[in-house]
């Protein structure tokens, strides 16, 4: 067995210390206040056995907890408090010098628990190194010098997520929809160097891959491209290959009639389009951006965002190249072919698209083979987004939506300065999200005790504690001037303001948005009337409380003119420290606090019996709840022989829920070449990845793909989260 140290060092579990620690306190105390030799020795063997029983290594802070009320449970009360003083007197120690802990330990690669954080994040090389050790200097910051002091304690607590706070000591945002049109179109800089507009579809590509690593490291979240912003280069090209041809065919005397000049032309260009995606997915792929990881990008793909008919007829080769290439995945350092994390694909699902017989329905049906494989793309339904928001546009990064265009109706204009900006046209490409604060639901519920009186005076305490902290993040940003990073807020990304200029204009009227995240509705309502959200009599609860959320920004929105927007946040590592944290506050309680993670957002809980198109119609309506951003998923088996199956999903997406994806498993041992799904076992308690074909348990020697939070994780996940992918069921 294996515990968790302050520094994050996993390291063997002792149970002599326990023994010792005790005996110390005991020593302390006036002989008639001791407990005897055997007293001691039951504490110690109690404690044990309750680590023992954990389904994670539990942290010192944990056993502290536990030994403090093994002895005041035997009555020696003289012994618990000197227990305590000396606890309280060396975390007082700790608490001037504990950067320097956590630092050290990350560059020994032995902190356990940032090693597993991202999933995406390779802790050993020295890109993430530095990263991270820039992160816990800026988080120590923050903690001590930026933040109010009861927004940090609430953070530690579990009882609220301040999202990247190891960023928060810079101007820096979260995630964007990029403009790549204005920069490809209209030219940008790259470190100091005029990009002026490409003359060829593989330059653009080239262009916007450079665009796309310098906007990473110059953020901490996600960002968003369209391909129809690289289709008008595609006719250039094609203008171009006819030029040339038309040259070497007189040169050496060749006369080719119009139509199999249009074949050379048309074959030379789509060997051009092929490269020229081809170059997208491998560099973001090698890619490394200063934070140590592959650019989050997420590549949208909407036929109905072309602007001319031969426009759209270019737009689907381009996506019809996309697919073919991420069915095929990339090959590992084996050279096995295998599943990508990045780009990740969103496909829009239209009425082009949507039926057989319809004008595109072939690349629908490539999509769902690529999902059947690959797990992308995902889908969004332009039916159910106009329905719902009145425009089609894409999310950001793993699923933060922007609020519909207002400022544009409401006159206010070219604020950006975009060169493209088109006057009475609705605007979402140069926008971003400011940054986002997560409220842990069920601590709200567990505080309550179950008062539903007492509930939504709990619940609007700490909706004002999230809203002061994400007045923290707006503050912060504003007064930022344009020079801190030239290729968003001077050349083109997110606008093109003048040097030394702020971005101020640009945190207000909905043109950026800021993003109160929840967790854990499910957990939420279970504890508060015995029942799943899914169940009629329950979710009624559940919908008052996502309208109590929604209330809160708008009059937040409404008293400030920043755009406020629920977002049902993708837990990663923080599913596990909520998890932690209410059993740590609260105790065990079965179906609430017994699995070392809670339940993302509004989903159906991963354990639940539910078959995919109830999962989605039931989802759908918490969907339209979370404005802000939210994805559904169903859990799927290897669909590759069942395309049929897969499109009938897709269809229902269409008919019913804004955004979804299909989740399947895609794996591969190094050893032995399994290549089918790699199981999770448990080892010496704890939860362990293992090839059930060789026994491979190096993680480094398999590929494992999961999506996890949204986006598709391809390293390893800590404890909690791990145990949630264990326990999916599927839905199909």
């Amino acid at each position: 067995m294996t515990i968790i140290k302050r520094n994050g060092t996993e390291v063997v579990f002792e149970s002599e210390k326990i023994a010792n620690a005790v005996t110390k306190a005991n020593n302390s105390v006036s002989e008639s206040c001791r407990m005897t030799a055997a007293q001691i020795q039951e504490i110690t063997e109690a404690v044990t056995k309750t680590c023992e029983a954990m389904s994670h290594a539990p942290s010192v802070e944990e056993i502290q907890d536990l030994v403090e009320r093994q002895i005041m449970e035997h009555g020696a009360f003289d012994v618990a408090k000197s227990y305590i003083t000396y606890r309280y007197t060396r975390s007082l120690v700790r608490r001037s010098n504990t950067t320097d802990e956590k630092i050290l330990s990350l560059i020994e690669c032995c902190n356990e628990e940032v090693k597993q954080e991202n999933s995406n994040k390779n802790p050993v090389v020295n890109s993430t190194q530095r990263d991270y050790m820039a992160g816990e200097v800026s988080r120590d910051i923050t903690e001590r010098l930026l933040l109010p002091a009861d927004i940090v304690e609430a953070h530690k607590e579990g009882i609220i997520h301040f999202h990247d706070s190891d960023y928060f000591a810079q101007h820096m945002h979260n995630c964007d929809l990029v403009n790549l049109e204005d920069m490809l179109q209209n030219g940008t800089v790259i470190s100091g160097t005029l990009i002026e507009r490409p003359h060829r579809f593989s330059t653009a590509c080239n262009i916007a891959t450079q665009i796309i690593a310098q906007i990473a490291s110059n953020q901490y979240g996600g960002q968003s491209i369209s391909l129809t912003h690289l289709v008008p280069f595609v006719d250039v090209s094609r203008k171009e290959i006819r030029k040339k041809l038309e040259r070497d065919l007189a040169d050496v005397g060749l006369n080719v009639g119009p139509e199999q000049l249009d074949i050379l032309v048309e074959k030379q260009l789509r060997d051009e389009i092929r490269s020229g995606v081809q170059t997208i997915q491998y560099q973001i792929l090698t890619l490394l951006t200063t934070n140590g990881q592959t650019p989050f990008v997420t590549v949208y793909m909407y036929l109905n965002e072309a602007r001319s008919e031969q426009e759209k007829k270019d737009l689907a080769v381009i996506i019809q190249e996309t697919l073919e290439q991420r069915y095929q995945g990339v090959k590992n350092e084996s050279g096995v072919w295998v599943t990508p994390a990045f780009p990740k694909l969103i496909y829009v699902l239209e009425e082009d698209n949507i039926r057989e017989g319809t004008p595109y329905w072939y690349l629908t049906k490539l999509a769902a083979k690529c999902t059947a494989r690959r797990m992308v793309p995902d889908y969004i339904s332009e039916k159910k987004m106009l329905e719902l928001k009145g425009d089609v546009y894409t999310c950001m990064g793993c699923r933060s939506f922007l609020t519909p265009d207002r400022f544009t109706d409401a006159g206010v204009g070219n604020i950006a300065n975009a060169k493209n900006y088109v006057p009475g046209q609705h605007k979402y490409y140069g926008r971003f999200n400011q940054g986002v604060v997560t409220l842990n639901l069920p601590d709200v519920a567990l505080s309550s005790g179950g008062d539903k009186d007492k509930f939504w005076d709990i619940l609007n305490e700490r909706l004002e504690l999230c809203h002061r902290a994400l007045l923290c993040r707006h503050e912060r940003l504003k007064g930022t001037i344009s020079d801190v990073s030239p290729i968003l807020w001077q050349y083109g990304a997110l606008a093109r303001l003048e040097k030394g200029e702020v971005i101020d204009r640009l945190l207000f009227n909905g043109y950026s948005t800021i993003s109160l995240g929840y967790a854990g509705l499910y957990e939420c309502v279970k504890y508060m009337t015995g029942k799943s959200h899914t169940d009629p009599e329950a979710k009624p609860f559940a919908i008052a409380v996502m309208n109590r959320l929604n209330d809160a920004c708008k009059a937040w929105k409404a008293a400030s003119n920043v755009d406020f927007s629920l977002y049902g946040t993708p837990l990663e590592s923080t599913t596990y420290k909520f998890a932690k944290a209410l059993q740590r506050r609260f105790g065990v309680i079965p179906g609430v606090t017994d699995r070392n993670y809670i339940t993302n957002s509004y989903h159906v809980h991963v354990t639940e019996q539910i078959d995919a198109f109830e999962k989605l119609r039931f989802e759908s309506e918490f969907q339209a709840l979370s404005p802000g951003g939210a994805i559904s998923y169903v859990e799927v088996p290897n669909m590759q022989n069942n395309l049929t199956a897969v499109l009938r999903v897709i269809q229902f997406i269409y008919d019913n829920i804004i955004y979804a994806e299909l989740n399947t498993k895609s794996d591969y041992c190094q050893c032995c070449g399994w290549d089918g799904e790699i199981e999770i076992v448990e080892k010496d308690g704890k939860l362990m990845w293992r090839c059930p074909q060789c026994g491979n348990m190096d993680q480094t020697k398999m590929n494992v793909a999961r999506r996890t939070c949204g986006y598709i994780g391809s390293q390893f996940w800590n404890q909690g989260r791990t145990q949630e992918i264990r326990d999916r069921v599927l839905h199909l």
